[in-house]
């Protein structure tokens, strides 16, 4: 017989599958992640058929299909477990979920001030679990949930940001124009370089004078804690996130003139191609007759969403939040990313009521969430009926495995594997917010915010006990469903 993490380990893909297609995923349209297209392929490499599409379309697949007489007979196995998605799974029940985790929240290792708490069960949207859930707490890096989702309203998971070259029609005046991806890379930079000495070959300019626009934002570039290592002056006009020393995520030192750090690299580049720039390196916009000679795509918003929540990037986060200004009409600084990442979420019906957004990263100690806000968010999340919002979860990191919770929860703990979350941490506050499936096979969102913690270590610890205390409970009523042992 299977036992029961055997079973879970089934299940949760099983309700995976339910809670990210669900009819959704044709609706969503292709990823760029690549998951989709790894379903295929193994799909593929499971069929004969498939297979020999995949392997040598054209050359007779029906060769590619061993004789009858070949295919071994079926390998003896245990009953299949999905069969017990059919049986009716009651969501856990108020009483148990106290049972298990008003003990947990007791620790004093969750802070001196105050811990909250909500756990949802994403089938009905129906909240399972509540402690203070009402209450704005300091959401620490969980707030790029609110971020990343508010982007994907707005926007949609298939856009794309775009840094664009453009040039006057003699070629003489040529402008760099951020667009807001922070992740330009110096491979795009170089192809923007090859296609702006095309163009101005063609106009007969061998010589131009660059300048570069980095006029989409508004309000001070500098967040409230910077300098700092872990956030960027925010600008529309960068390369790798204005990093030095070629990192991708975590803190590192960084460009204090992150805009005109991009422009004297693409200069470097043109001259490497023949083109020389006249004068000096310097802000300023086209002449009024200039076209566009050259673009940049960033990658999907799917993917920067996902890659926001797995590491934890502040720069992605703030560069969402102003995306989501510009396309709600709001000025693209610190104030208006909020108004329009809140006026965004009205639109999901959750509870807003005290909530702050003070940036997209969560690194402002202005800011305040709810558990219940955080919550329901992700079980909208995980809603069929908002496709567009899948890579919300998708990014999630998941515990023991990748990202800010890779070295977070022990080989051997019920969590593992089973607990998608984002973290954050700030002096004194220390919060979790993701989704777990638990022992029944329910899929629940849930959220824990605290503050007043004194050592990061062991608070990291007691949140990590109480989501994987939720993977490994049944919480049925006290006469009811055991968890995994």
């Amino acid at each position: 017989m299977l036992d029961r993490r055997t079973w879970q380990l089934a299940t949760i893909a099983a309700v995976a599958g339910l809670a990210l297609s669900a009819g959704a995923v044709a609706a969503a349209g292709p990823w760029d992640s690549g998951q989709r297209k790894a379903e295929r392929v193994r799909a593929a490499s499971q069929d004969p058929a498939g297979a020999s599409q995949a392997h040598g379309a054209g050359k007779g697949g029906a060769h590619h299909v061993p004789p009858a007489g070949s295919v071994p007979a079926p390998t003896p196995s245990a009953p299949g477990v999905l069969t017990a998605l059919g049986a009716p799974v009651p969501p856990p029940a108020r009483s148990g979920l106290a049972d298990a985790l008003d003990p947990l929240l007791r620790d004093p290792e969750l802070g001196t001030l105050r811990t909250t708490a909500s756990v949802i069960d994403t089938a009905t949207g129906t909240q399972v679990y509540g402690k203070g859930d009402a209450d704005g707490m300091i959401p620490a890096s969980t707030i790029k949930i609110a971020t990343t989702a508010a982007a994907l309203l707005a926007l949609g998971p298939d856009h794309r940001i775009a840094t664009t070259v453009t040039a006057a029609p003699d070629g003489k005046k040529t402008v760099l124009v951020g667009g807001g991806d922070p992740t330009l890379d110096r491979d795009a930079l170089a192809s923007l370089a090859d296609d702006t000495v095309r163009a101005l070959r063609d106009r007969g300019a061998e010589e131009t004078e660059l300048s570069y626009d980095a006029t989409l934002y508004e309000g001070p570039e500098l967040h409230p804690i910077s300098p700092n290592e872990n956030i960027s002056p925010v600008s529309p006009l960068m390369i790798e996130e204005g990093r030095l020393d070629g990192s991708r995520s975590g803190p590192a030192p960084r460009s204090t003139d992150p805009a005109g750090d991009a422009a004297r690299a693409f200069a470097e580049m043109l001259r490497e191609r023949g083109v020389e720039t006249k004068g000096a390196i310097s802000p300023g916009k086209g002449p009024g007759n200039a076209e566009p000679v050259a673009r940049a795509l960033s990658a999907p918003l799917s993917v920067l969403v996902e890659r926001t929540l797995t590491h934890s990037d502040n720069d992605i986060a703030e560069a969402l939040a102003r995306q989501t200004a510009l396309a709600s009409d709001e000025p693209a600084g610190f104030e208006g990313a909020g108004k329009a990442v809140e006026s965004r979420l009205k639109k999901l019906r959750l509870p807003l009521s005290g909530a702050r957004f003070a940036d997209g990263s969560g690194l402002d100690r202005d800011n305040r969430m709810s558990a219940a806000l955080l919550s329901g968010l992700l079980a909208r999340a995980a809603d069929p009926a908002r496709p567009e919002l899948r890579p919300v979860l998708t990014g999630l990191p998941v515990a023991g495995f990748s990202g800010t919770l890779k070295h977070r929860y022990a080989e051997d703990s019920p969590g593992t594997g089973m607990v998608r979350a984002k973290t954050g941490t700030l002096s004194g506050v220390h919060t979790l917010a993701g989704t777990v499936v638990d022992a029944d096979g329910r899929l629940l969102s849930f959220a824990f915010l605290t503050s007043g913690t004194t050592g990061p270590d062991t608070a990291q610890s007691a949140l990590d006990r109480l989501a994987s205390t939720i993977a490994n409970c049944g919480c049925g009523p006290s006469s009811g469903r055991p968890g995994r042992t």
